[in-house]
């Protein structure tokens, strides 16, 4: 199995028993770049932020880059999180095969998503951007 886009449940189950405060839309959350080797367990990672399989490069900090203009909203029944695009000016990041939001802020940082693009992207001395998709980073259907 390789690198994967999903959400993890541990962060969610926690939020709604209230064992941790998650606030979706606060500017306190970072997105970190991944390479092929990582492979997201959803249900039984634990829910924090790890270097393990984290890019490295010129431009690039480990633990990523903060993630800015977050919104979370509710229509139609459905809950749309989204955010700003992200990106590493003057970078050389090589193979690059996801992205996983995290809370910063939090202690352990909760995990919150993983998204794949499907192919490893690399930079040399370029920038690095991830553009969300148009929908929201990621949007759950609340109507059964």
């Amino acid at each position: 199995m390789a690198f994967a886009s999903g959400l993890y449940t541990a962060t969610f189950r926690d939020a709604l028993n209230n064992t941790i405060a998650l606030s979706l839309d606060a500017e306190n959350y970072k997105v970190a770049l991944y390479t092929n080797t990582l492979t997201p367990n959803f249900d039984s990672d634990p829910a924090s932020y790890s270097t393990t399989n984290e890019v490295s490069g010129t431009g690039y900090t480990a633990g990523g880059n903060a993630i800015t203009s977050t919104t979370l909203t509710a229509a139609s029944g459905n809950l749309t999180y989204d955010a700003a695009d992200s990106s590493w000016t003057t970078s050389t990041i090589s193979n690059a095969r996801g992205a996983i939001i995290y809370a910063d802020a939090l202690t352990p940082k909760a995990l919150i998503c993983a998204v794949n693009f499907g192919a490893d992207y690399s930079t040399t001395a370029g920038t690095f951007t991830i553009q969300w998709n148009a929908s929201g980073i990621f949007v759950l259907d609340l109507v059964p």
